[in-house]
């Protein structure tokens, strides 16, 4: 089972304040998770999919792409995936692979690397770009060890998927490696290759521009 994590989109993307105003922030994290469930209808091969979430945009769009809802109660991420952790298990679910909503260049050939090279029982994870989060988690079984996710995630993940004794496979991936929390993410996200209706976004703000601005009247 893929789980999607999706908190309420009015308070996503918080360290982006200084640049992105609310209205904006919300609009972001909409077309990100868009762009993420719209990669994961495009892989014929995946696994089922559920979106842990009680935000209703996130419940509408999973709807659209026929992919499960679980209710999470707006405790945070590491318990959000820790209840829907325990619903794959009840529903027989041998393996759980967590997909954050804030990845938006991933794309379908990427996720099935992951697929193709997890292990059949132990661990395989994606570091984000700067080597800190973990922008995905495979587990099999599905409750092979607790996630806690944070700006440094990886490494405890890692140390934790250790402990297990099982194979625990590292994988570089750079599409997915690719987030959005710093106001450097998104001059790189409107400068990559693509058109991704996030994409589409940042690049109409023309960021850049505001940031030359904003830099003039501080100077001033």
């Amino acid at each position: 089972m893929i789980l999607v994590p999706v908190k309420l989109l009015s308070d996503a993307k918080l360290r982006l304040s200084a640049i992105l105003t609310p209205q904006e922030r919300i609009d972001l994290a909409r077309a990100m998770c868009t762009d993420v469930l719209q990669a994961l209808a495009s892989w014929t091969k995946r696994p089922p999919v559920a979106v842990v979430t009680t935000d209703s945009f996130a419940r509408d769009l999973a709807a659209q792409f026929n992919f499960d809802v679980i209710a999470d109660d707006n405790a945070g991420e590491t318990n959000a995936i820790a209840v829907a952790t325990a619903a794959c298990k009840a529903r027989g679910c041998n393996s759980t692979l967590v997909i954050p909503a804030d990845i938006p260049l991933v794309d379908s050939a990427e996720l099935q690397k992951i697929v193709d090279a997890a292990p059949q029982s132990g661990a395989l994870l994606v570091p984000d770009a700067a080597g800190r989060g973990t922008n995905a988690a495979f587990r099999s079984p599905a409750d092979l060890f607790p996630l806690r996710f944070g700006n440094d995630s990886f490494l405890p993940h890692l140390a934790a998927a250790k402990t297990t004794g099982l194979p625990c496979v590292v994988l570089q991936l750079p599409s997915i490696a690719r987030d959005a929390d710093r106001p450097e993410d998104l001059y790189e996200l409107a400068a990559a290759s693509g058109d991704r209706q996030s994409q589409r976004l940042v690049r109409s703000w023309n960021l850049a521009t505001r940031k030359q601005v904003e830099d003039a009247v501080a100077q001033r």
